[in-house]
């Protein structure tokens, strides 16, 4: 019996050797291309998420292209091919309309930039350091030694806070708050809080700053700043110089009194 001959009695035949080529076609496709963009990423010394999202786009077009080859596998009718498409698109749509915006806010933020692996942010009430930023997701270490991952389509419609200390420079400046009451006059309670920050002067690359930023007839508001040029210092720190304040404070009220 002849090829034509076998194919004529089992034509399922061409469609299960034209799947198997298209599989074959695209797997070897994948594999080298994604070779070439890992070389051409590490030649011109690509940021390593950027270089993640190129990989990723590149299979997803050889993706979308096995499927079109394969829907065309033994001569489908045209009318059966656009009603398969017109189903399948609309459920895939419908599926992953939060998957493609998250692709597409990922791609903004690969581009823009607003932070980097190692910076230290705050993201809708979520602060910490960024350890990784993909296509989907910002991963972020937080104060509590725990993983939080972020939507980036959601990062999007928040407000982004990047501590790092000008887009150039090495150094971090956290600041948080601290309410006090007027048991004692400012004079002194300055006197204490310049005494508590003289202890980091050389501990630190640039000696900590507060500076009054409210002032009402029930408290005295002061805003501090600390500068370290490893992020996860701020993790320490922070609740060093709260306790220290808190316990300084208490002593001071307490020998006034």
């Amino acid at each position: 019996m002849s090829l034509g001959e076998i194919f004529a009695k089992y034509p399922y035949l061409v469609t299960i050797i034209w799947v198997i080529v298209t599989a074959a076609v695209a797997v070897v496709l994948e594999r080298l291309t994604t070779r070439w963009l890992r070389r051409f990423i590490k030649r011109t010394e690509m940021p390593p998420d950027v270089g993640n999202g190129l990989i990723l786009t590149a299979r997803l077009l050889i993706i979308i292209g096995v499927l079109v080859a394969l829907l065309n596998v033994g001569g489908v009718p045209s009318d059966i091919l656009v009603a398969f498409s017109a189903v399948g698109g609309a459920a895939i749509g419908f599926a992953s309309t939060r998957t493609i915006g998250n692709f597409i806010a990922g791609l903004y933020l690969l581009v823009t930039r607003p932070f980097r692996v190692g910076d230290y942010v705050r993201i809708d009430g979520i602060e910490g350091i960024v350890n990784e930023i993909t296509i989907n997701y910002a991963k972020i270490l937080t104060p509590a030694n725990t993983v939080v991952s972020i939507s980036t389509q959601r990062i999007l419609d928040k407000e982004i806070t990047n501590y790092r200390y000008g887009e150039e420079s090495n150094l971090f400046c956290y600041g948080f708050e601290l309410n006090f009451d007027h048991s004692l006059p400012t004079e002194k309670l300055e006197e204490m809080l310049d005494n508590v920050i003289e202890r980091y002067a050389e501990k630190l690359p640039r000696k900590p700053e507060y500076q009054l930023t409210k002032l009402t007839r029930s408290e005295r508001n002061y805003m501090f700043y600390i500068y370290v040029e490893d992020p996860r210092d701020i993790f320490i720190l922070k609740s060093q110089l709260l306790r220290e304040i808190s316990q300084v404070w208490e002593k001071v009220k307490t020998s006034s009194q």
